[in-house]
């Protein structure tokens, strides 16, 4: 059975497209799992861990009005990391984790609050302006736990937009989901 990572690599390697990767909270294990697989360096960037709140805006050009008022963990935050991150490395596709794993609540956010994002070329003309995709998650578990849950879900989360070849009808919209039973 194959992993997301290794279909995410086939997926990236048969299209001719690249992954850059932005992380926070998951503090480069995206990258890993990404990396792990034989044949990543055909389609795998590299990775920023901005696990600062300002290297987010210093590394990937998250707005730093948004970041003072909001902080880190906000959805808006997850997808301009995902722009900055495919931007800075020069990559097809830019996908992003930004979170609280705990052991405390952060910016006024709880532990298993999550926001992955995904931005790349969403059809013609679309550019990479409100192109991408975020999903705010709300997780169960220890900090091990969540941090491994965000890794799953932002993959997935490419996966489907990979897999999904875009229709045009789906705009970016935020969806709840539970996870890490």
């Amino acid at each position: 059975m194959n992993s997301p990572a290794a279909d995410v690599v086939r997926l990236l390697t048969v299209k001719g497209e690249t992954l850059a990767v932005a992380e926070s909270l998951t503090g480069g294990l995206v990258a890993a799992e990404v990396t792990a697989v034989p044949g990543a360096s055909r389609a795998f960037r590299g990775s920023v861990t901005a696990y600062a709140t300002g290297l987010k805006h210093q590394l990937l050009g998250v707005d730093a009005t948004l970041l003072a008022q909001h902080g880190a963990v906000n959805p808006q935050v997850a997808a301009q990391m995902a722009v900055g991150v495919r931007k800075a490395l020069g990559a097809d596709w830019g996908i992003a984790t930004t979170g609280v794993a705990g052991p405390e609540g952060q910016d006024g956010q709880p532990v298993g609050t999550v926001f992955v994002a995904v931005d790349g070329p969403f059809g013609p003309g679309s550019g990479s302006a409100g192109g991408g995709k975020v999903e705010a998650l709300r997780l169960n578990g220890d900090r091990a736990e969540i941090r491994m849950e965000s890794v799953r879900s932002v993959l997935a989360l490419l996966l489907k937009e990979l897999a999904g070849e875009h229709t045009g009808n789906e705009r970016a919209q935020d969806t709840e989901q539970n996870g890490g039973f």
